[in-house]
């Protein structure tokens, strides 16, 4: 039976996880049943009047997995993905199980989870999308160098990203510079921003803009997509260290699919109070 406290039979329960201070709040429809409008997710979301979040993930018992993972994100917008609540979710539920493996599905497709001991989790992405119909672009271009100023990479993890090589990541101000080109006329449905510096052949350095959100401490989805392009770039190996704000994840672009290794954190468990949730219907 899944661990968190339903006692209270009239709010909603939820739990508090991060991956590298990347943030989330979890709703296990297992649980409870669960609809999530994007009103409540953007009230949740508020860090003074709810609890506040990155991104929102429902758990779901439906799909072929053993999950079904659903995301928003703190503007009420749904995420295809989100590689650091995914990690987080995988460890939860194999904690839970006993199990050190388990397969999640989410709009992205079907996903792999793996228990790498010391608390460590590894979960695999799924192959990066790379054709500009499939991240998507508004028209056809080489998604490689793109025609903005500064020649980002296109890359889809699920979600769209717009990766930017600079010598220094450190000195980009992400405030002006990540909505700037959030919103460009090249992706239609808005996209990830990160910077990143090569620190070395299997080592970045990276900060990023989240779709929907702003800056945040880590991403899962826009590590993976770094390392992607830098390795198509040719600026580093298929396999390095990505170091964000809140601390680093290890991305390995295997044939099978993109894994992403790295810590997760549950945090606590919580209820939300049914005069907060009539506030919001």
């Amino acid at each position: 039976m899944p661990a968190m406290d339903t006692r209270d039979d009239t709010g909603l329960p939820f739990m508090k996880m991060h991956g590298l201070g990347n943030d989330f709040v979890v709703l296990d429809a297992r649980v409870r049943q669960t609809k999530v409008t994007p009103a409540l997710a953007r009230a949740i979301a508020d860090r003074h009047r709810g609890v506040g979040f990155d991104q929102l993930a429902l758990i779901e018992s439906r799909g072929t997995g053993d999950a079904h993972l659903t995301f928003y994100n703190s503007d009420g917008s749904t995420a295809g993905a989100c590689g650091n609540a995914t990690r987080c979710i995988a460890r939860y539920l194999m904690d839970e199980t006993g199990r050190d493996s388990l397969t999640l599905t989410t709009d992205r497709g079907t996903l792999s989870g793996r228990d790498m001991g010391d608390g460590i989790t590894s979960v695999n992405m799924g192959a990066p999308q790379l054709n500009w119909d499939e991240i998507p672009l508004a028209e056809e271009m080489d998604t490689l160098e793109l025609p903005i100023e500064g020649g980002p990479t296109a890359t889809g993890m699920g979600n769209p990203h717009c990766t930017f090589f600079v010598p220094d990541a450190e000195a980009v101000p992400l405030d002006q510079f990540g909505p700037r080109y959030e919103h460009h006329p090249l992706y239609p449905q808005r996209t990830n921003v990160q910077v990143a510096s090569i620190i070395g052949p299997d080592h970045l350095r990276m900060r990023v803009w989240e779709r929907g959100v702003g800056p945040t401490l880590a991403s899962g989805s826009s590590s993976c997509a770094t390392a992607v392009a830098a390795a198509r770039r040719g600026l580093t190996g298929r396999k390095v260290r990505v170091d964000l704000d809140g601390g680093s994840l290890e991305i390995d672009w295997r044939d099978d699919g993109v894994w992403m290794t790295g810590a997760t954190t549950h945090v606590f468990d919580g209820v939300l109070t049914p005069a907060f949730l009539d506030s919001v219907r």
